[in-house]
């Protein structure tokens, strides 16, 4: 997705990302790559958002195979 205007956090920069969590333009200086998220959005979320792993990569979240239906808790 292409992104223009100014950064909405500090309006002086080109914003370059928009925010994944709440659509926010931000440039570079208030991006946070490893999230995907707006400075403001990891700060509320403490410091990082939670995602659940997808993608190539991803740890594989299901249960193990068993022989037997049942499961026992």
């Amino acid at each position: 997705m292409s992104v223009s205007g100014l950064c909405q956090v500090c309006e002086a920069a080109a914003a370059s990302h928009d925010c994944d969590r709440c659509g926010t333009l931000v440039c570079e200086e208030h991006w946070d790559g490893d999230s995907g998220i707006c400075v403001e959005c990891a700060a509320e979320l403490g410091g990082s958002e939670r995602r659940t792993p997808s993608g190539p990569g991803a740890e594989d979240v299901r249960p193990p195979d068993t022989d037997d239906e049942t499961h026992r808790f």
